[in-house]
């Protein structure tokens, strides 16, 4: 019997209560088997300031909840290697709505929709002609599919701010990755843009590495 496979990637930085929703939702919406979360490990697309393996453990904390997800390493910066290195038989490639809008930008998009599905998660508030900008223009249109999810507004690097602010991040992050977060200490500090850390350009988190 075949077998149903997601991905979803991303620099999970840390991850929050937006990525496990994410997974949760492409797992009910494309009946998914097993759902691979790839926390990569030098993100082609942003700095990151925690060590991979750090991200790495609170990722298996964050989606332990769902008895689908399989999380690993992803040594590729980039979504198309990482898509070739796994070889997999056409997987359902999870993305936010935000991040498929500029899914011209990504390596080599025509082999990312050769290698796998897209599951393009939306929200109330997306403008649907960037969107719609963004399919015209794909060969390969039938290959992405559109779901819904509860709009959850959080990003990681806010988490960062809050905490480097002394704020509470109390339903941002799933209580173990918040108890990680405190006990270990991350994020005290914040680099201001300039300094070269953390926050310099620092987009909206999305959930996937292009």
């Amino acid at each position: 019997m075949a077998v149903n496979v997601g991905i979803l990637g991303g620099a999970f930085d840390p991850p929050h209560v937006g990525h496990v929703e994410l997974a949760r939702a492409g797992i009910e919406r494309f009946d998914l088997d097993r759902l691979l979360v790839r926390v990569v490990e030098r993100p082609g697309h942003k700095d990151v300031s925690t060590a991979a393996e750090i991200r790495l453990f609170l990722a298996e904390l964050a989606f332990a909840p769902l008895d689908e997800s399989e999380v690993s390493l992803d040594p590729f910066p980039r979504t198309v290697d990482s898509l070739e290195a796994l070889a997999l038989d056409d997987p359902v490639f999870l993305v936010g709505a935000d991040e498929f809008a500029d899914f011209a930008s990504w390596k080599d998009p025509a082999r990312v929709l050769e290698l796998a599905r897209l599951g393009v998660a939306t929200r109330p508030g997306i403008d649907p002609t960037r969107l719609d900008d963004v399919l015209a223009a794909l060969g390969r249109p039938e290959r992405v599919s559109f779901f819904e999810i509860e709009p959850l507004a959080v990003s990681s690097s806010e988490i960062r701010a809050r905490v480097a602010e002394g704020r509470s991040i109390d339903g941002l992050v799933p209580s173990a990755v918040r108890a990680e977060i405190e006990r270990l200490a991350l994020y005290r500090r914040v680099d201001r843009p300039g300094d070269g850390g953390m926050l310099r350009g620092d987009p909206t988190e999305g959930t996937t590495p292009t």
